[in-house]
């Protein structure tokens, strides 16, 4: 644009914001910093396109990507400290007491992904205080079974014992379900970690589909009819997107190097003869029919509730559709 003849035509281009603009976009400095910028962010960028991926669950691969992250960074840097510092720092203390808890510290040790790329992550002090804790939290009370979780069972998924050390195992998938047996208790707690997912995008959509059913005029609905409701619409959403094709084979926002490390964890989730087709993209979030009551004038008085003529819940629908399941790891199943 400020090279065109257009620009030097305009009356924009001879007053002292133009001028000053012209100045800002042409300046090679001003590149050299948005290169900068990019090569910064580039990794980070990974990082959230992995956490807020819904196809896959990500608990296991956060952490480990963030210190992929820090390496790239620093490589980018030309491992220069003076220019990484600041950075690494500032991503510290955005970190802390947010993606390094037990919980992600656990996860990142019992993703055999990092394990067998890097076995001298039980080294880690940092690592191996976040497992005890967490194991504190989920065998809390259970003396016997922490026991024999962290000095019988981890040792042996540590030092790659057993049927962890067949050679198929390092190229395996699914892999908690097929190589645990031997770790029953710790097989156990692993597909309940690695099963989590670490983004609230799931919640908001499902907020989304409830804000277009709980209306004024529909704001007296019975719990058990509105979460009906909700369930209905919006899985019919998920199979209209599936009938216009606009499903892809892969997650839109999942970084591709981690698609092909989660196969260790857990399998395709659905095949192309599903009917739910391949989970939920982006899109489905913001898909929502708008009605002349979500548009109200500033000029407009008041509405008086009793104006409006209220649905009646007397006949109730679909009584037990789409409630919990029994998961036998213990996980709401929905």
């Amino acid at each position: 644009m400020f090279s065109s003849s257009e620009w030097d035509e305009c009356k924009w281009s001879k007053t002292v914001k133009g001028q000053a603009s012209y100045n800002t976009v042409m300046a090679i400095g001003f590149w050299n910093g948005v290169t900068s910028c990019l090569t910064v962010f580039a990794p980070l960028v990974k990082v959230l396109r992995i956490a807020d991926a819904d196809r896959k669950p990500s608990m296991g691969f956060l952490y480990g990507e963030l210190q992929q992250a820090k390496e790239d960074i620093k490589n980018a840097l030309n491992n220069y400290s003076k220019n990484y510092d600041p950075i690494l720092d500032i991503m510290d203390a955005k970190i802390k007491g947010r993606v390094d808890t037990p919980l992600h510290l656990m996860a990142y040790l019992l993703n055999p992904y990092y394990h067998y790329k890097d076995p001298n992550i039980i080294l880690d002090q940092v690592i191996s205080d976040g497992v005890l804790d967490c194991l504190d939290i989920i065998c809390h009370g259970n003396f016997d079974l922490m026991n024999k979780v962290m000095n019988v069972e981890l040792p042996i998924y540590k030092t790659k014992g057993g049927v962890f050390a067949k050679p198929i195992a390092a190229k395996g998938s699914n892999w908690w379900l097929n190589y645990g047996h031997g770790t029953p208790n710790l097989q156990r707690i692993a597909i309940r970690i690695l099963s989590l997912t670490t983004s609230s995008s799931g919640c908001e959509r499902n907020w989304s589909a409830f804000e277009g059913i709980h209306t004024k005029k529909r704001n007296r609905l019975d719990v058990s009819r509105l979460n009906n409701l909700v369930y209905v619409q919006f899985n019919s959403r998920l199979l209209n997107k599936r009938k216009r094709g606009k499903e892809k084979d892969v997650d839109v926002l999942l970084a591709s190097d981690a698609s092909k490390a989660q196969d260790w964890i857990i399998p395709r989730l659905y095949d192309d003869e599903d009917e739910l087709g391949d989970g939920i993209d982006g899109d489905t979030s913001r898909v929502r029919e708008l009605e002349e009551d979500d548009f109200e004038s500033e000029d407009e008085e008041e509405v008086n509730e009793n104006d409006f003529e209220f649905e009646s819940d007397e006949e109730r629908v679909l009584e037990n559709y789409g409630e919990e399941e029994e998961d036998p790891f213990g996980i709401a199943t929905f």
